[in-house]
């Protein structure tokens, strides 16, 4: 099972940029998109093409914000769209596919960056996924947790960790959050279970050549209950094309 993840900053522009064609040779069983930014009538008629995908999405109350979408290779038993939490789920960033006893979750974390209020937010957030994710893994299904966490876990994860400590997505509650997920909670980072090594991103800034120097930053995770998790078998973050600001992230699961 290949499962891949992306933040596409908008999927007008990423179409325009070619990811379709690309992701049409990926072999893809399901494609977790976040950052969607497009109400159904704003979205390229490239996608109404795709057969061969089922193609699932919840938006943003505003438009051109946020938003996350879900394509799959087989129809989904069910789909969710909603977390329960209404200020996150009005945001559009929750989609829930299940498959069998599998489920696979597209979700696009809040970033705290833009100003105080939000970062508040975002920790209110980290706070309620906590709960659901237990719930979760208290199901007894197994699930992927697809998508833009929007926080750097450990130092190897950040190129700049020293200057960024004060900084949104490298906080230290926000760390303490991720160690308490896979710590306590029992959450796999299945990138981490095939790939140790440090520099490896998923986000640049468009700012001071970070992505020609690869000052980045690995903020898309696949988080995954212990069982499917541990089946992690390979892992890729692609890079020969630009798509967004952030990068594809595929993992294969051994059957």
């Amino acid at each position: 099972m290949r499962i891949i993840s992306i933040n596409v900053n908008g999927i007008r522009s990423a179409v325009r940029k070619g990811m379709l064609p690309w992701l049409g040779r990926q072999n893809a069983d399901v494609v977790c998109l976040q950052e969607v930014r497009a109400q159904p009538e704003q979205r390229p008629v490239e996608l109404s093409r795709l057969r061969r995908w089922h193609q699932h999405y919840c938006d943003a109350e505003k438009k051109g914000y946020s938003g996350v979408a879900i394509f799959a290779r087989q129809k989904p038993d069910r789909i969710i769209d909603t977390m329960g939490y209404a200020p996150f789920d009005k945001e559009g960033r929750y989609l829930r596919a299940d498959f069998g006893d599998l489920s696979v979750i597209s979700i696009y974390l809040p970033s705290g960056s833009s100003r105080e209020e939000r970062q508040a937010f975002k920790m209110r957030t980290l706070k309620r996924l906590t709960q659901h994710l237990r719930t979760l893994r208290d199901d007894g299904r197994q699930f992927i947790v697809c998508g833009d966490i929007n926080i750097a876990h450990k130092k190897i994860d950040i190129e700049n960790w020293r200057g960024n400590q004060k900084n949104s997505g490298f906080l230290p509650e926000e760390r303490a959050w991720m160690d308490q997920l896979m710590d306590r909670e029992g959450w796999v980072d299945a990138f981490r279970v095939v790939d140790p090594r440090p520099k490896q991103y998923t986000w640049w800034s468009n700012r001071g050549q970070a992505w020609a120097k690869n000052v980045g930053w690995r903020i898309d995770y696949q988080l995954c209950t212990e069982g499917i998790g541990k089946r992690a078998s390979s892992a890729s973050i692609y890079k020969r094309q630009r798509f967004s600001d952030h990068a594809p992230l595929t993992i294969d699961y051994a059957d």
